[in-house]
């Protein structure tokens, strides 16, 4: 399946990727603060944005096949990689069993396998019993801390709940099924963990375990942001990025 997606920036400039989080879509980033040096590529994974929605449940696998169906559809051969939460998990995936396919990879507020599992499985329940309205206001708790103003609360809450349910759902038992944490030894590329200081949904001592056993990670923290730190440190995010790449 190939994703929706946009380009930025200059045709001739190396490609940088950013794909979506768990309930966004290429809204999450700002590609303007990434394209002085980057072609940025934003792309929504399955059953996000404007992408297909095929029917769940979903894989960490098949996400990372989707990215992959892209990069080949677009004639990129290798591109830098900036990956965001469950972003981040497909490019470790890809770390992995792709490593020809990146020059570069970037794991920010993300984790080699998710703190409670089963929590990911309720919450697909929930959303194809109630829609993403009965999760909405937790949720975009744990994406941002009390500093975010609250219109930028309010813009990605509206993201979040016109995501569609299934897509939402699919991707919860696709994290829910996560675990790369024996796989983390064999990414052969050279990589940046980036934490949120504040963020409980990917803690801190997640990004430790990645950079500890990702061979010459190094791990940058953010202090005072938390999940979505793009969003909350935007310059601060960006200028870390861009100078791993």
């Amino acid at each position: 399946m190939t994703p929706a997606y946009r380009f930025d920036g200059p045709e001739d400039a190396p490609v940088l990727v950013l794909p979506c989080t768990l309930g966004t879509n290429t809204e999450l980033w700002e590609p303007a603060l990434f394209t002085a040096r980057h072609r940025v590529l934003r792309y929504d994974h399955r059953g996000h944005g404007d992408s297909p929605v095929p029917p769940a449940p979903y894989s960490m696998e098949e996400l990372a096949r989707d990215a992959l169906d892209l990069l080949d559809e677009l004639g990129l051969e290798r591109v830098a990689w900036c990956g965001l939460s469950i972003g981040g998990m497909v490019g470790m995936w890809l770390g992995v069993r792709a490593p020809e396919r990146l020059r570069s990879l970037v794991l920010a507020c993300t984790s080699a396998r998710v703190p409670a599992p089963d929590a990911y499985r309720e919450r697909a329940a929930i959303v194809r019993a109630h829609g993403l309205e009965a999760v909405a206001d937790a949720v975009v708790a744990r994406w941002f801390s009390d500093l975010t103003p609250a219109g930028t609360r309010a813009r990605f809450r509206t993201m979040l709940v016109s995501t569609p349910v299934e897509g939402y759902a699919g991707c919860c038992e696709a994290l829910a099924g996560w675990d790369f944490r024996d796989e983390l030894p064999a990414v052969s590329v050279p990589t940046l963990v980036v934490a949120g200081e504040r963020d409980e949904a990917t803690p801190t001592a997640d990004s430790e375990l990645l950079a500890e056993r990702i061979p010459d990670a190094r791990l940058v923290v953010l202090e005072g942001a938390a999940h979505l730190a793009n969003v909350e440190r935007p310059r601060e995010f960006a200028a870390t990025v861009m100078e791993a790449l």
